[in-house]
This record gives C-alpha cells, structure tokens and sequence, in this order.
C-alpha cells in the first residue's frame, strides 16, 4: 500500500529532503529513457484523495495522470527529470542510461535531497549519496510513485512530439513499445534514426 511510511522514518534519523527517484522508457524500442525525481520535506502533506490517485496511477488514463502531474509539482518541494537519448543508450546499454538519467535528474535540482529512495534492485552507480533501493517502490513509497508518474507523462509528452517527426510509425499512441502495430510500422517502413538498435527486436528486423 502506497503511504509516507517509508520517508518518515528517513526523517526520523535525521535528514531534511528526501528524494525519490523512478524511470520511464527502459522497454521500448523508440525513444528516450527518462529518470525522474521528486524531493519532500519533513512538513510535506497530501490528501488521501490524491494519495489513492497515485497509488493507482498505473491504472489511470493518461489525462488523469496529467493532472496528477501538475498535483505533484504544486506539492513537492521540487522535482526535475533527466533524459537520455536513443543514441546513447545503444552507446552504453539501456540499465546504464536509466542510471545517468536519474543522476541528471538529481543534478538539476534546487533543492538537492540527502537520502534517496530508487524504485527498483540497485543504487544508482557514481553516486556518493545515501540511498536504498525498493522493489516494487513506486507501489509502496510516496515520492517514488511521484516519481513515477513524473517521468510517465514527461515520456509521453515527448513521444507525441516524436510522432510529429515520424508520423508513419504511431508513436503518439504505443510510445515506443513493442506493440503488434509498432512492429508492422517498422517491417513497413523499417526503423527511423530514433529506434534503438541494439535492442534485439530491432537487430533481428535488421538483418532480415
């Protein structure tokens, strides 16, 4: 169940700003991944109406997950993304640019957290932050979930914007997902320069 639990205790040892920290993007095969982060203080409040609106996030549509954004960011102390490119993530693997994602979402920060909770099995790497990492965090802890949706609708956004650039492969609607429509659009037309071609589905189209 979704609640502050996990934070609170973070403020009972001590420290003033916490951050959560999510992506958006690791399974497609088009696009950006985007890491985001969302900090609170001590004093941080928020109805249980919206609490249970986020926790269900996942289930939401995507208008009402924009607005749980504009919640988020009129709430938080503060929140920022990170991005990291397609070109990139063929450079350096997708679970690495997951991890620069995040530290440039933290890096933009104005107000820098001093413990941070990440949604899933690792710290983030070249980080001299105190940190732990949750399975299964955005379902559990508050500011991941934020997180969370944070970086969902900012993706969105800019898949939608991509689908303007290459309007023949549907992004606006799949968002980059390997969707039996997706993968028609690329035999159709084969990949445009945003695929990530080191993910397999795209090497194995390639080399038919």
């Amino acid at each position: 169940m979704l609640d502050l639990k996990t934070e609170k205790k973070i403020f009972d040892l001590g420290y003033k700003w916490v951050g959560g920290v999510d992506e958006a993007g690791r399974g497609p095969l088009a696009g950006p991944v985007v890491a985001a982060c969302v900090v609170i203080g001590p004093d941080f409040k928020i109805d249980q109406e919206d609490l249970a609106l986020i926790a269900d996030s996942k289930k939401l549509s995507a208008k009402k997950r924009e607005k749980l954004f504009g919640i988020i960011k009129e709430k938080v102390a503060a929140v920022e993304i990170g991005v990291v490119d397609n070109l990139l993530i063929d450079k350096i693997n997708i679970l690495q640019a997951s991890f620069l994602a995040m530290r440039r979402a933290i890096k933009k920060l104005k107000i820098e957290p001093d413990y941070l909770l990440v949604d899933g099995n690792f710290k983030i790497p070249k980080l001299e932050k105190s940190q732990t990492a949750i399975v299964g965090g955005d379902a559990q802890v508050f500011c991941i979930a934020a997180a969370s949706i944070i970086a969902k609708v900012s993706r969105d956004w800019m898949m939608t914007e991509i689908d303007k650039q290459y309007p023949q492969y549907g992004f606006a609607k799949h968002k980059g997902y390997g969707t039996k429509a997706h993968f028609a659009k690329i035999a159709e037309h084969g990949p445009c320069p945003l695929h990530r071609f080191s993910f397999k589905p795209i090497k194995e189209m390639m080399t038919k």
